[in-house]
């Protein structure tokens, strides 16, 4: 309950606390990924999402139902839902841990979509730099799904090709994401239903794992440690970036998480002890500054 009450207190704090979400997400692909390994991709989801519930109903808690925005629930709900199926998906249907991290990356364009996706749905004004920044975060994007060879697009086709699932979940993901943030700014009201929208995410895919007649759950003492640290992450993570979009500095938010993809690579490779090529720290690099190039347009407006 702690947190619900953190907003109030000025768009500074506000915007601080979801700046922690930043953090919190860089560990995302590396932890998803290994709990999925050991519980399947569904399974894994569900009960990553399912302990984030609780997390968050005991950190932010519930809002009042009577005053809830209908538009916002609605909306709100179906983008959320929707996106975390995309993402957590997207990761558990990866081939490998190095597939995973790309589709992270893939991810990741969320940043630049969310700024763009502020100038024409937000009104928030913009200058030519935005044109460039999308530029590059695409091009960053291309090359890193070229593997060792960077921008060959014999390579980017035969690697979409090899799971053209994962990789379309992890794009729709990041269009998503930034669509729910511009619904979010206009349509919450300064309420925060994080803790309804992870309950809803769980039900769902606790109903895909019954239809798909799901094997039983082995649990381990070392999954059971990775799978609360990935709870804890993505729960927090969010309630704190809802925080930062409802009552903080939403352009400010956006630019920061530029810092996001480099991290989360980072913290991918050590996780799941996987060896990243100079050519994919470039990519990382184009989509990161891809991103600030889009912050700046809008900040010196």
């Amino acid at each position: 309950m702690l947190l619900n009450a953190l907003p109030a207190l000025n768009r500074n704090i506000s915007t601080l606390i979801g700046l922690t979400a930043v953090i919190f997400w860089s560990t995302n692909v590396g932890l998803i990924r290994s709990v999925s390994e050991s519980f399947g991709a569904v399974a894994g989801a569900a009960l990553i999402y399912s302990v984030a519930s609780v997390i968050l109903l005991f950190t932010i808690g519930m809002p009042k139902f009577s005053t809830i925005p209908k538009s916002y629930l609605c909306w709100g709900s179906l983008l959320f839902v929707a996106y975390e199926l995309c993402f957590a998906l997207s990761i558990g249907y990866a081939q490998n841990s190095r597939q995973a991290i790309e589709v992270g990356m893939i991810n990741y364009l969320w940043p630049t979509f969310t700024l763009l996706f502020a100038i024409i749905f937000n009104n928030i004004k913009a200058n030519i730099l935005i044109i460039p920044g999308c530029i590059l975060a695409l091009v960053g994007i291309c090359w890193v799904l070229g593997g060792d060879t960077g921008f060959d697009l014999f390579q980017i086709w035969t690697n979409l090709k090899a799971n053209p699932l994962s990789y379309g979940l992890a794009f729709a993901a990041a269009i998503l994401w930034a669509t729910y943030c511009s619904v979010t700014v206009k349509t919450s009201q300064g309420k925060n239903l994080v803790t309804i929208f992870f309950a809803l995410v769980a039900a769902v895919l606790w109903i895909k794992y019954l239809l798909m007649s799901g094997s039983a759950l082995n649990f381990t003492y070392d999954n059971t440690v990775t799978l609360i640290m990935a709870a804890g992450a993505l729960g927090l993570g969010y309630g704190a970036w809802n925080i930062g979009i409802i009552s903080g500095n939403m352009t400010l938010m956006a630019g920061a998480s530029y810092f996001t993809p480099v991290l989360s690579a980072l913290f991918a490779a050590l996780l799941l002890s996987t060896s990243l090529s100079f050519i994919f720290w470039q990519g990382v690099a184009m989509v990161t500054t891809g991103a600030v190039l889009c912050w700046l347009a809008t900040r010196k407006q």
